[in-house]
């Protein structure tokens, strides 16, 4: 930015999530003016907003927002916000946003924000119903290391401390592809707006039924991202996602456009991983591409993250990088938070992870149920999505490798009044899980949660907490407990 132009604002409304407050960081890193509000502020958000220098406000207000208002502490806002990038909480009574609309001022969506300044000519995408985040944190990671200086973007706290998100230099971006809907006036899956060059396409398990009410429709948006690659595109495909010719329906001259490579497990895929070990300490597996074997370590934990690390090292080939280096810089990767995170390991171990659907949760519970020999105690909140009635058979059998389930006080969900499929509720889902499992348990008391698995559990056990709620600090309650 020269010194003599005008520093250009961008306010967030919305700013406390951690995909939003990683994109204000790396905004703000770029030379921009940035300000925020949201509905509170916790830590770990709150603390990397303040360290980087950016201001924030809890609650909505207008005059805050424009020039010259105080935002506390003697700090002001530099202009009327040139720009303002708008979150899903940013509902049609919020006064922000009515001023933003009233007065004509540009603004975003997230996805919108991306594709705009963050998206690059190798745009590279990581999609799919799971593994997205953790395989565009791989790839972000290993080509950091290698100096390709990428802009990227994945929605989680890197245990490698790098940012979520980052503005670079290069011609190349890595981004997670989300297929949630884009903002309240975009229904359309937030990976459209990112115009992949380069996709790597994870698995297609259906999702999100709050927004796409049958399979079809699901797997309808995957089709139709597949189809939108341009010619001399590359797509790298797991085994999970099934029939390749079908994700090419849409495209007028099909599959010989594109560089379609497979990975997976089994026989008959380009690259091929097998001899996958997990111990408490990291995974390690061999990678078999024609002739020649590559040997993977990993300090991260799960027989799935073989399945991530074979697709993000497929596409890091076929950008170049030599085997021997995507190896090295796989070896160093360590993760980000809450996949298989251990919160506690002692005689009882805690885990935390991000796993909010019934597909999700049952490839980490039989992750966990390798390492264990104790029980397996699962507090489980699912997401949105996971709680329409249409999903409930997706329930069935997925959470086996769990000795004992508990479900939680659900957080509440905004129903419209029309809406016919109402969500499910704790006892709802304690039935539903129930009907495949002997042993699932409603506690809707938090504290009585707590102190239930202090009691119940003993030397060699492990709980495992999986949604993408926070669990109102109960993980931190536990493990305060478990400490003394």
């Amino acid at each position: 930015m020269k010194k003599h132009q005008k520093q250009k604002h961008i306010h967030f409304i919305g700013i406390c999530g951690v995909a939003m407050s990683a994109l204000a960081i790396a905004y703000h890193k770029k030379g921009y003016k940035v300000t925020g509000s949201d509905k509170g502020f916790y830590p770990p958000v709150s603390t990397n907003l303040a360290e980087a220098g950016i201001e924030f406000y809890p609650g909505w207000h207008v005059e805050k927002m424009l020039a010259g208002s105080s935002l506390g502490e003697g700090r002001t806002a530099n202009g009327d916000p040139d720009v303002v990038i708008v979150g899903n909480v940013a509902g049609s009574e919020n006064p922000e946003w009515q001023y933003v609309q009233e007065h004509k001022i540009e603004y975003l969506s997230y996805p919108e924000a991306i594709a705009k300044d963050f998206v690059q000519k190798n745009s590279i995408v990581c999609a799919g119903t799971y593994g997205k985040s953790t395989s565009a944190s791989i790839l972000a990671w290993v080509m950091i290391e290698a100096g390709f200086d990428p802009s990227y973007m994945f929605g989680g706290v890197s245990i490698n401390d790098i940012p979520a998100a980052a503005i670079g230099d290069s011609d190349y971006s890595v981004l997670e592809g989300d297929e949630y809907k884009s903002a309240r006036w975009d229904n359309g899956a937030k990976f459209f707006h990112y115009s992949p060059t380069h996709l790597l396409l994870t698995s297609v398990v259906w999702d999100h039924a709050d927004v796409y009410p049958t399979e079809e429709d699901y797997k309808h948006a995957f089709v139709k991202l597949v189809s939108g690659l341009p010619d001399g595109g590359c797509l790298i495909a797991s085994e999970n996602v099934g029939k390749i010719e079908d994700y090419f329906s849409l495209r007028e001259k099909r599959l010989k456009d594109c560089t379609v490579i497979t990975y997976g497990k089994n026989e008959g895929n380009d690259y091929r991983y097998g001899n996958v070990e997990t111990t408490k300490h990291g995974t390690t597996f061999t990678i078999y591409n024609n002739s020649n074997t590559y040997n993977i370590s990993t300090s991260s934990l799960g027989d799935y993250m073989a399945d991530n690390m074979t697709g993000c090292f497929v596409m890091a080939h076929q950008l170049g990088m030599k085997p021997e280096d995507i190896i090295k810089h796989l070896s160093t990767y360590k993760n980000i938070k809450r996949r298989l995170e251990k919160r506690f390991d002692g005689d009882i171990t805690v885990f935390d992870d991000i796993a909010h659907s019934p597909t999700k949760a049952e490839k980490v519970l039989e992750s966990v149920r390798k390492l264990y020999d104790g029980k397996l105690f699962v507090v489980f909140e699912p997401n949105t999505g996971n709680r329409k009635p249409a999903s409930l058979p997706g329930y069935d059998n997925a959470f086996v490798s769990a000795d004992e389930v508990i479900i939680p006080r659900l957080s509440r969900v905004k129903v419209h009044e029309a809406d016919p499929d109402k969500p499910i509720y704790g006892k709802e889902l304690a039935d539903t899980i129930g009907k495949t499992h002997s042993n699932v348990l409603f506690m809707p008391d938090d504290e009585k949660l707590v102190e239930y698995l202090l009691k119940e559990t003993k030397k060699g056990d492990v709980i495992a907490f999986l949604g993408s709620h926070g669990f109102r600090g109960m993980i931190g309650q536990l493990v305060s407990r478990l400490s003394e």
